[in-house]
């Protein structure tokens, strides 16, 4: 079932790619953020905190549902939210696929070294309180990313590699069955090393990796890696996070 989910969810987005690349007019950041998105069936906070919520969409039918965590992405900044990503999520809802799309505090308001990090596991983690009101399957859950979410869906997933003195630790993770990562953004140090988005990964993790080894050590993807099956998917115009910007 786990390969049927994510391949449910890989054939939806590779849908919008190849769009795209046959697009020569391609969407820009303004145009998705110009969409229509339905609104969710839940709106819950897993956290006091004002960004500490999720969006929760239940497929019709009894269930038990398999879930897809959704965590958005923007560059891990508070000028992008949650609002973009509704269509998506509702797409996957409708396919027969709970979704749990998190938002969280992000650089600019409140977010960055930890709390960005403490937010998503937390969140992920509150599919525990919620998952027999609304007939979730917790042996079915994968995590989903989108750009600086897919980083973060990544680093979920890894979380039971964090040793115990690490401020990010959190006893017995939601396990879950894999990753689908879009455009994610997981080499920190490399991404800290080319500026990209004008010095946004100093701005998470407080500093440089020579001044934080640690951080960077327990958040890098390529120094922390999940191992449940993990599918990525960088298209190839993606200059930013393909390495040719």
């Amino acid at each position: 079932m786990v390969k049927r989910l994510m391949v449910g969810c890989v054939l939806i987005l590779s849908g919008s790619i190849v769009g795209a690349q046959e697009n020569i007019d391609l969407l820009t950041v303004a145009d998705v953020m110009k969409f229509e998105h339905p609104q969710a069936d839940e709106r819950i906070q897993y956290g006091k905190r004002r960004q500490q919520f999720g969006d929760l969409r239940v497929p019709e039918g009894p269930g038990l549902h398999p879930v897809a965590v959704f965590i958005h992405g923007g560059c891990w900044l508070a000028q992008y939210d949650i609002a973009h990503s509704g269509r998506f999520t509702d797409a996957l809802a409708s396919n027969g696929i709970a979704t749990w799309s998190l938002e969280y505090r992000r650089v600019g308001d409140g977010g960055g070294w930890p709390a960005t990090f403490q937010d998503v596991a937390q969140g992920v983690d509150h599919l525990r309180s919620i998952a027999a009101e609304y007939s979730l399957d917790l042996n079915r859950v994968i995590l989903m990313g989108h750009s600086a979410g897919g980083h973060l869906a990544l680093w979920a997933a890894a979380r039971s590699e964090l040793p115990s003195k690490s401020p990010l630790s959190t006893p017995h993770p939601l396990p879950v069955r894999g990753v689908l990562a879009l455009a994610p953004a997981p080499g920190l140090a490399a991404l800290y090393k080319r500026r990209v988005g004008g010095g946004v990964v100093e701005k998470l993790m407080g500093g440089s990796p020579g001044r934080h080894r640690n951080r960077y050590r327990w958040v890098d993807l390529v120094q922390i890696a999940p191992t449940t099956p993990q599918i990525l998917i960088v298209g190839k115009l993606d200059a930013v996070w393909a390495g040719r910007a």
